[in-house]
């Protein structure tokens, strides 16, 4: 296991980090089209379409053909998507990361490394919105790159933040995920974390 510490974002990071999170949203593509091909309506239309076209034209090799442009018009669903969430926060808060997480008070933005090289990343902010008599702060972007799973900079970078909610006085930390990112929702319940609602983003893609 390679040691890793770690320490607050520095503008000479900025762009290893860009390059993590993207690598790591790209990782979510076949996951996301093997998710949405369990979807009972796609697996309805997966089902009728090749019957409904081979009524329509009497041919075998046209019905299979509408099922194999679908599943490609699917997976090009999944990698937009992906690739529509990364591009959105590349030219956001990444764009300019001492500006959305260092200069306002109780935020930061921490970077494992290990071997000299970037191998985690992950942002808190505070909740706008939170509930009355809750002072919460929220984590974004946790990555890890591939080649240190299970090094254990991903609980290493949580911790920091929980370490973080503390000294700030905090009340909660939250965060948002989906259910294609199995990893980190693993390490998200063993650290303690509990699942408070959930929500549908289908029509948005």
């Amino acid at each position: 296991m390679a040691p890793h510490h770690i320490c607050k974002y520095q503008e000479t990071d900025h762009k290893s980090i860009l390059d993590l999170f993207f690598q790591g949203m790209v990782e979510h593509f076949p996951a996301t089209f093997r998710h949405i091909l369990k979807l009972p309506k796609t697996i309805l239309v997966l089902l009728g379409l090749p019957v409904a076209r081979l009524l329509v034209s009497g041919s075998w090799l046209l019905a299979l053909g509408s099922n194999v442009t679908l599943l490609v018009y699917l997976w090009m669903l999944a990698r937009y998507a992906w690739r529509k969430y990364a591009v959105k926060y590349l030219r956001e808060d990444l764009a300019d990361i001492t500006k959305s997480y260092l200069k306002a008070r109780g935020s930061c933005f921490w970077v494992a490394e290990s071997g000299g090289q970037v191998a985690g990343i992950v942002g808190a902010l505070p909740v706008k919105d939170a509930p009355p008599g809750k002072k919460q702060l929220q984590l974004f972007h946790l990555s890890v790159a591939l080649e240190n799973r299970g090094e254990g900079p991903g609980k290493a970078l949580v911790m920091t933040v929980l370490q973080f909610v503390r000294a700030q006085g905090y009340s909660e930390v939250v965060l948002d995920t989906t259910i294609v990112q199995e990893a980190a929702l693993t390490l998200y319940r063993h650290m303690g974390f509990q699942k408070i609602r959930e929500y549908f983003p289908e029509k948005n893609l």
